[in-house]
């Protein structure tokens, strides 16, 4: 491959990486902005959320499609078009019809273009696809990080939010710029697979591999987001002496914080771990490793809250990794890239439900140890996960 097209695809992966990880992070925040500017009560912006998110779980699964049938360029250039409008359109939309529609545009350009880039990695990383994936989920984080430092400063200097969605749009047409200069080789995989469809895609679930990583994903993405959303609920309702609720409230913002730091750290070194120890004792020892600091942050949480912060380093590695092994296990990566993010969204969004379900009815401490059995799940489905050897990856 020309070195010009390796820096191209490097640029498309971590740029858009970096892009989506600054969107995701911040619809929180513009939404509380969006409430006051255009007139939204509470049960609108839980609209607003839910079509985003189903815009996203749709454009996951017909992404992934696209791309086996069409090829990786096709695909990614629709998710940027849909972007560049969505998010223009977001900015420029003064009523909640046209917010939520342009919101629902945008929804579908984030799941089209996460797929591409998941469909690109093992494409043309085929045997480190784990270390490049780990690469590409800390820029995530770094644009995680960025992005709601920079609308702060927006909005100190007294600048709309609308500014900030056209800032980006712009940098995602420098994105669509690298893109039609991108000349894919002539290979099965970006010439498209005609004969990729549901039912091709239904036909992955045969595969005992394959739904190991999907399961894993699930639970994996179920444990995350239960911990992410429900641990400042839970540190609030404990009684730990000298502590007033701001204190708690305080120190478990601070918890959080440092698991997203300590989570992109682990990302940038995670492609080095899996160089060392292979991608399925990486996934074995970083589930082992979560569960084990899970256990012992929930025992010690009221004597030493901050030993917690280490579940965020234990699952750093595990996302990307599962995502890399399972990139080996079918010629359909674009299908199984799909899957993958259609499987997270379901386990970030069931999750909510049962947590809450559980917590209304026993209590929130109750609620919140369901995570021990996620973590315990994705700990024995990392074991039953094999990386098959390159003499026994698929050949169509």
């Amino acid at each position: 491959m020309p070195k010009i097209q390796r820096s191209i695809i490097f640029f498309l992966i971590f740029a858009t990486m970096f892009v989506l990880g600054g969107i995701q992070n911040t619809k929180g925040i513009i939404l509380e902005r969006v409430q006051h500017d255009i007139q939204l009560d509470i049960s609108q912006v839980g609209v607003m959320v839910s079509i985003f998110q189903i815009g996203f779980l749709l454009a996951s699964l017909i992404a992934g499609i696209f791309a086996d049938r069409k090829g990786i360029k096709a695909v990614m250039s629709v998710g940027t078009v849909l972007m560049i409008i969505g998010l223009i359109g977001t900015s420029a939309s003064f009523t909640v019809a046209f917010f939520l529609g342009f919101y629902l545009i945008v929804g579908l350009g984030i799941g089209s273009m996460t797929v591409s880039v998941a469909t690109i990695i093992p494409t043309y990383f085929k045997e480190r696809a784990g270390v490049i994936f780990n690469l590409a989920n800390a820029l995530f984080g770094v644009g995680m990080i960025v992005t709601p430092i920079l609308l702060n400063v927006m909005f100190a200097q007294n600048m709309s939010w609308r500014y900030f969605y056209i800032g980006v749009s712009a940098l995602i047409v420098l994105i669509l710029f690298a893109l039609l200069s991108f000349k894919p080789a002539k290979t099965a995989a970006d010439q498209g697979q005609d004969k990729v469809s549901l039912t091709s895609v239904l036909q992955l679930f045969q595969d005992r591999q394959i739904l190991f990583v999907i399961l894993f994903i699930l639970f994996y993405v179920a444990a995350e987001a239960g911990f992410l959303n429900f641990f400042p609920i839970l540190y609030n309702s404990l009684d730990i002496a000298g502590m007033t609720a701001d204190q708690k409230a305080s120190t478990a913002g601070y918890i959080i914080a440092s698991f997203a730091f300590l989570f992109t750290i682990g990302r940038f070194v995670g492609g080095f771990i899996i160089y060392k120890l292979g991608e399925r004792r990486t996934l074995v020892a970083f589930s082992l490793f979560a569960l084990a600091s899970l256990v012992l942050g929930r025992m010690f949480m009221t004597s030493f809250s901050y030993l917690i912060m280490l579940f965020g380093l234990a699952m750093s590695v595990l996302f990307p990794t599962a995502q890399g092994i399972a990139s080996k296990l079918t010629k359909q990566a674009g299908s199984l890239q799909g899957v993958i993010y259609v499987a997270s969204g379901l386990g970030g969004a069931v999750v909510g439900i049962l947590i809450g379900q559980v917590s209304e009815a026993f209590g929130i401490q109750n609620g919140f140890n369901l995570l021990f059995v996620f973590t315990a799940i994705i700990s024995i489905l990392a074991f039953l996960i094999r990386t098959p050897k390159q003499a026994d990856q698929p050949d169509s």
